[in-house]
C-alpha cells in the first residue's frame, strides 16, 4: 500500500515539475512609436495628397543623357547585384523553414555481420535457436536491412510556422532593401551627372576668364613700355593669368573623377560620359516638388517599409523562442525488411520491420540557455523597434531638410545672378578707366578676381538647386516604382 501511494505522489510531482517547465516568460512589451507629424513644417503646410515620389524616374528626369545612363546603371551597378543576390539568400531561408514543417522522409541499406560469444546470454541464445527445423541460427550472424523512414515534429505551438513568417518577413524586407540601393542608386547617378554639367560650365567660365586676363595683361604692358604703367602692374596680371590657369587643370582633374565616378556607378571601365552642353546649364530648371503628407512616407519610402518588416520578423522571432519552453512532439516510423542473409529478405511475414513512435519532450531543469535565447529575442525586438522609430524620424527630417534647401537656394540663386550681373559690368568699367589711367591695376584685379569668385559660386548654386530637386525626389521614396 505504502508503495502505490508513493508510486502516485511521484506521478504527481512529475507532472507538478513539467507544468512549471514548461511556464514561459511574457514578451518584452513594445511600446507604441511616436505618430508622424501631419506635415513637413512651416515650408509645406498644405495638406495636398499629391506626391512626386508616384512619378517614374523616367517621367521625373527630362535630360535624355541621365535617363540613358541611369538605366545602364540599373543593369550593371555591383551593388545593386550583390543587394539581388541578398534576395535570393532570404528566399531560399524561406525554403529551408517550410521544409521544416513537412514529414523528412528516407530510404536506407545496410549490412553487417556480428560474431558474439558463445558463453554470453545471446551466444547461448544462438546456438539453441533454429531458424528452420534443423537449421541453426548461422554464426557469425549476418545483418541486412532495406528500410524507408520518417521523421517529424509536429508544430503544435507554431513555433515553426512562426519560424517560416520571419523568414518571409525577412526576404520581403531585402526587397525593399533592393529598392532603397535603386532610390539611391538613381539620385547617385544624376548627382554625378549634375556635378559633371557645373563642372564643364565652371570650365568654359575660367577659359573665358583667362582671355580677359590675358588681354588686360596685354595692355598693361603696352602701359609699361609707355610709362604709365610699372613692372609691378605687369607681374600683379601675370601671377593672375597662371593662378587661372592652374584653376583650369584642377577643374580638369575634377571632371576626370567626376566622369570615373559616373563609369563606377555604370559598372563600366573609363569612357567618356555623354552629356549636355555646359552652355545651357545656367539656364536649367529644377523640377517642381509635391511633397504630399508626411504620412506617405510609411509607404513610399523602401527604408520605412523595410525597417518595419523586420520589426516583424523580429516579433515572430519572440514567438518562436517563447515556443521553446514548450514540450515538442516528434514522431517517427520506419518500415522495411531485416533478415541475416540476403535471400531471406523478402520472405513475409519473417523478414517484415516497422516501428511507430511518439516522443514528448520538454526543458525542465537548466534552462538558462533557452532565457538567454529569449531574452535576446526581446532585446533584438525592441532594437527593430528603435530602428523602425528611427528610420522614419530621419525620413521625415531628409525631407524637411531638402524643402527648406529649395526654397532658400532659389533665394540665394536670384541673389547670386544679380551680384554676378553687376560684377560682368564693374569688368567693364573696370577696364575703360584702367585704359584711361583713372583707376589702378589692382581696382582692375580685384574686380576681375570677384567675378571669378561669383560666377563660380553661381553654378554651385545652381548645382544645389538642380541636386536638391533630386534628393527630395529620392527622400520622398521615389525612383523605385
Amino acid at each position: 500500500m505504502y508503495k502505490i501511494k508513493s508510486y502516485q505522489y511521484g506521478i504527481a510531482l512529475g507532472i507538478c515539475l513539467t507544468v512549471a517547465g514548461c511556464k514561459a516568460p511574457a514578451p518584452e512589451t513594445v511600446t507604441t512609436s511616436t505618430p508622424v507629424p501631419e506635415s513637413f513644417g512651416a515650408t509645406a503646410q498644405t495638406q495636398d495628397s499629391n506626391n512626386t515620389s508616384a512619378l517614374q524616374w523616367k517621367d521625373y528626369f527630362k535630360d535624355q543623357n541621365l535617363v540613358d545612363l541611369i538605366d545602364v546603371a540599373l543593369k550593371n551597378n555591383q551593388e545593386l547585384n550583390i543587394t539581388l543576390q541578398e534576395i535570393e539568400i532570404a528566399k531560399n531561408d524561406i525554403r529551408v523553414r517550410k521544409g521544416l514543417l513537412l514529414p523528412t522522409v528516407g530510404v536506407r541499406a545496410g549490412a553487417g555481420v556480428e560474431k558474439v560469444g558463445r558463453y554470453t546470454s545471446q551466444g547461448a541464445g544462438d546456438a539453441t535457436t533454429e531458424i528452420k527445423p534443423g537449421v541453426e541460427t548461422p554464426d557469425p550472424l549476418g545483418d541486412f536491412t532495406i528500410s524507408a523512414y520518417a521523421n517529424w515534429e509536429v508544430d503544435i505551438w507554431k513555433k515553426l510556422r512562426n519560424s517560416k513568417k520571419a523568414a518571409l518577413n525577412r526576404y520581403l524586407a531585402t526587397v525593399e532593401g533592393k529598392n532603397f540601393v535603386i532610390t539611391n542608386l538613381i539620385a547617385e547617378v544624376a548627382d554625378s551627372y549634375y556635378e559633371l554639367l557645373a563642372l564643364d560650365n565652371q570650365l568654359d567660365i575660367v577659359k573665358q576668364t583667362i582671355k580677359l586676363q590675358t588681354n588686360a595683361l596685354e595692355i598693361v604692358k603696352i602701359q609699361k613700355q609707355a610709362a604709365r604703367a610699372t613692372e609691378l602692374g605687369v607681374q600683379k596680371f601675370q601671377a593672375e593669368v597662371l593662378t587661372s590657369q592652374s584653376l583650369e587643370f584642377d577643374i580638369l582633374q575634377k571632371i576626370k573623377e567626376a566622369e570615373n565616378k559616373i563609369n563606377f556607378l555604370l559598372g563600366r571601365y573609363p569612357q567618356e560620359i555623354k552629356r549636355t552642353d555646359s552652355t545651357n546649364f545656367l539656364s536649367l530648371l529644377p523640377a517642381a516638388v509635391s511633397s504630399g503628407i508626411p504620412s506617405q512616407l510609411l509607404a513610399n519610402r523602401p527604408d520605412v517599409k523595410q525597417a518595419e518588416l523586420e520589426l516583424v520578423a523580429a516579433k515572430l522571432d519572440v514567438k518562436v523562442a517563447r515556443s521553446e519552453f514548450y514540450p515538442s512532439l516528434d514522431i517517427s516510423a520506419a518500415v522495411g525488411v531485416n533478415a541475416f542473409k540476403p535471400s531471406y529478405l523478402f520472405t513475409f511475414p519473417e523478414s517484415l520491420l516497422y516501428s511507430l513512435a511518439g516522443d514528448l519532450a520538454a526543458p525542465l531543469i537548466n534552462r538558462n540557455a533557452i532565457k538567454a535565447e529569449f531574452a535576446s529575442a526581446n532585446a533584438r525586438q525592441l532594437q527593430a523597434l528603435y530602428n523602425y522609430d528611427r528610420t522614419v524620424l530621419n525620413a521625415y527630417l531628409e525631407v524637411s531638410n531638402q524643402l527648406s534647401k529649395i526654397e532658400n537656394l532659389q533665394k540665394g540663386y536670384d541673389l547670386k545672378s544679380k551680384q554676378v550681373d553687376a560684377l560682368n559690368t564693374s569688368i567693364d568699367v573696370s577696364n575703360d578707366l584702367f585704359k584711361s589711367a583713372r583707376v589702378d591695376y589692382f581696382e582692375v584685379l580685384m574686380t576681375q578676381r570677384d567675378a571669378l569668385e561669383a560666377k563660380l559660386e553661381l553654378v554651385d548654386t545652381k548645382k544645389e538647386q538642380l541636386n536638391a530637386a533630386v534628393h527630395v525626389y529620392r527622400d520622398l521614396g521615389g525612383g523605385w516604382k
